[in-house]
């Protein structure tokens, strides 16, 4: 077997490693359910990591994409923004074809009411590989919930709706991503709302861990990312008259 290279860059998984063309993490109780979802979405025709079972370690096996994290390379133009916003539309449209785990055999940090999807759940730019091919990676964190509710985190993420953005700038990226996903004008209508509460509920999610002491989020709180979704979910909260303008609502 090729050599282990320890891979880095995330904030919730321990021991991952590149092996040649594969990447490897410990098997959680979902990971199972996560391959399956992951060739389902191949199948309905979506371009993600290939699910590549267990190695003999009973690691949790995926191929790697190689490229570059679309982090790196913010501000995305609208071009891409209008992309990276039909791929999400992709993976929604193509996980109706993937059976409705029971929410509470995933225990997920940010649940929603009514769930009636599986969804990434961190559709962000720390999440897309850009390179010959375009691909979400990282998808541990999947489960059951709404399209709005996944919606609303990668269009708020990708549109950098965060605290020093320039609100113009801002409102214009979260117009070419929802043009691109093609959204009707009932998620538009919805939209705005559902960024805030999103935002306003990872924010709560990492002050209350850093007060429990509940991890990994308590760390990352004291690590800078409580003040960095306080200040987002401001911003969001005091900017809705624009985002709604941009949406056409």
């Amino acid at each position: 077997m090729s050599e282990e290279e320890q891979l880095t860059g995330g904030n919730t998984s321990d021991s991952v490693v590149r092996v040649g063309n594969t990447v490897r993490k410990p098997c959680q109780k979902r990971s199972a359910a996560i391959q399956s979802y992951l060739q389902a979405l191949r199948e309905a025709g979506v371009d993600a990591p290939e699910p590549l079972g267990q190695d003999s370690d009973h690691r949790h096996v995926v191929e790697y994409i190689d490229g570059d994290l679309a982090l790196n390379q913010l501000p995305l133009s609208i071009d891409a923004l209008i992309r990276v916003g039909r791929m999400v539309r992709q993976i929604h449209d193509a996980s109706e074809t993937f059976p409705l785990p029971h929410r509470d055999d995933w225990n997920l940090p940010l649940p929603t009411e009514a769930p009636n999807l599986m969804c990434h759940n961190d559709l962000a730019p720390w999440n897309l590989i850009i390179g010959e091919r375009w691909v979400f990676i990282d998808w541990d964190g999947s489960g059951p919930s709404t399209r709005l509710w996944d919606l609303a985190y990668a269009a708020q993420s990708f549109s950098s709706m965060f605290e020093g953005q320039p609100v113009e700038e801002a409102a214009a990226n979260l117009k070419a991503f929802i043009d691109g996903y093609d959204a009707d004008i009932e998620i538009r209508r919805a939209l705005p709302d559902a960024i805030n509460q999103r935002t306003q509920a990872m924010y709560e999610l990492l002050e209350e861990s850093h007060r429990t002491g509940f991890q990994p989020w308590a760390s990352m709180y004291a690590d800078g990312h409580g003040e960095h979704w306080r200040a987002a979910s401001a911003y969001v909260r005091n900017n809705q008259d624009i985002w709604k303008q941009a949406l056409n609502i």
